[in-house]
C-alpha cells in the first residue's frame, strides 16, 4: 500500500509552493511591465495586443491571491477541489495555487483545565475529581477530515474551540472510566500495595493518559500529559468520610502508643530484675504493669493515689 495514502494518515505537501517575495516581484513588477508593453504593441497591432493583454491581466489577478505566512509549529492542510493534497509545515512567506483551499491548524501544545466532576469510585463513594490536560494535534488529516465540524458547532472548518470541546468530552469520559477502577483511599489496612486515587498519583496519571490517548487517537490528537489536580469526597459524604479518616488516624496513633508503652514496661521490669532493686511477686508485677500502661497510654496526666492502710 502506498505510504502516502491520504485515507490512512497525513503526508507532506509536495505541490507548487513558491517563495512569496519572489512571487510579489513577478506579480507586481514583471507582469505590469508586460501588460504595459502589450498595450503599447496594441496601438500598431490591436489583435496582438488584446491577445497578450487579457491573459496577462488574468495572470496578474491570480497572482494577487495565494499568499500566506506560516509560523513555527503551524500547519496548513491543502485541499484542491475537495481532494487532500498534503499538509504544508514550511515556515516563512509562500505563494501557492490560488484555487488551493488552505485550512490553518496549530500544532502547538495546548493546556486545558478540566473542571471537577462527580464520579463514583471503586466502592461506590461519590468523589469530585478534576485534572489538567496537555495536548496537541498529531495528525492533521484526521483532525480535518475525520472530525465532524458541524456536530462541534463550527461551520466550514475546525476551530480551536471545536477541538477543545471534543477533547473535553472525551477526557471526561476517560476520567470517569479510570476513577471507577480505584478507591479514593485504602479500604484494607492490611493491604499497603493497593492503588488508590489519593496515594497513587503517578500510576493513575499514566493510566489516565493512556485511556485519553486511546479516545483522542481517532481524531489525530495526542495527549502529552494528564494529571489529577483536584480530588475530594462529594459534599454529601464528606463529613462522614472525614470522621472515618479521623477514626483511622486515632486507631493508628493508639497502636503506636500501646506498642511503645509495652516496650517501656518490659524494659522497666527487666531493669528492676537485673539491678535487683526490688523483688516483685507475679501479682505485684501484674499490678505494676497495669499502672504503667494506664499512665503511659492515658490522654491526660493521672492523679496518683496512696494506700493509707497500715
Amino acid at each position: 500500500m502506498n505510504d502516502q495514502n491520504p485515507i490512512n494518515h497525513e503526508y507532506e505537501y509536495k505541490g507548487l509552493c513558491i517563495n512569496g517575495f519572489l512571487m510579489i516581484f513577478f506579480t507586481f513588477v514583471f507582469i505590469p511591465v508586460l501588460i504595459a508593453l502589450s498595450i503599447t504593441w496594441s496601438q500598431s497591432n490591436p489583435a496582438w495586443g488584446i491577445a497578450c493583454t487579457v491573459p496577462l491581466f488574468i495572470i496578474f489577478i491570480l497572482g494577487c491571491v495565494g499568499y500566506f505566512t506560516q509560523e513555527p509549529n503551524m500547519a496548513r492542510v491543502m485541499i484542491f477541489f475537495g481532494k487532500y493534497k498534503g499538509t504544508c509545515k514550511k515556515v516563512g512567506y509562500y505563494w501557492v495555487n490560488p484555487f488551493m483551499n488552505r485550512k490553518k491548524l496549530s500544532l502547538r501544545i495546548q493546556n486545558m483545565d478540566i473542571d471537577p466532576i462527580k464520579v463514583n469510585d471503586k466502592i461506590g463513594n461519590p468523589v469530585l475529581i478534576g485534572m489538567v490536560l496537555v495536548w496537541r494535534i498529531k495528525d492533521t488529516y484526521k483532525v480535518v477530515f475525520d472530525l465532524d465540524s458541524q456536530s462541534l458547532g463550527v461551520q466550514g472548518g475546525i476551530s480551536n474551540a471545536a477541538l477543545s470541546n471534543f477533547v473535553r468530552i472525551q477526557s471526561d469520559a476517560a476520567l470517569r472510566e479510570v476513577t471507577g477502577k480505584f478507591a479514593y483511599d485504602n479500604t484494607d489496612m492490611n493491604r499497603t500495595d493497593e492503588l488508590t486515587l489519593r496515594d497513587s498519583g503517578t500510576e493513575i496519571s499514566e493510566l489516565l493518559e493512556h485511556k485519553i490517548n486511546e479516545r483522542l487517537a481517532m481524531a489525530g490528537i495526542e495527549v502529552v500529559e494528564a494529571r489529577i489536580n483536584y480530588l475530594a469526597y462529594a459534599p454529601e459524604i464528606a463529613a462522614v468520610m472525614l470522621r472515618r479518616q479521623q477514626a483511622s488516624a486515632i486507631i493508628t496513633a493508639r497502636e503506636k502508643i500501646v506498642e511503645g508503652a509495652v516496650s517501656m514496661v518490659e524494659m522497666a521490669l527487666r531493669n528492676l530484675e537485673e539491678k535487683q532493686v526490688v523483688k516483685l511477686t507475679d501479682e505485684q508485677k501484674a499490678s505494676m504493669v497495669g499502672n504503667l500502661l494506664a499512665v503511659l497510654c492515658a490522654d491526660e496526666p493521672l492523679t496518683p493515689t496512696l494506700n493509707a492502710n497500715v
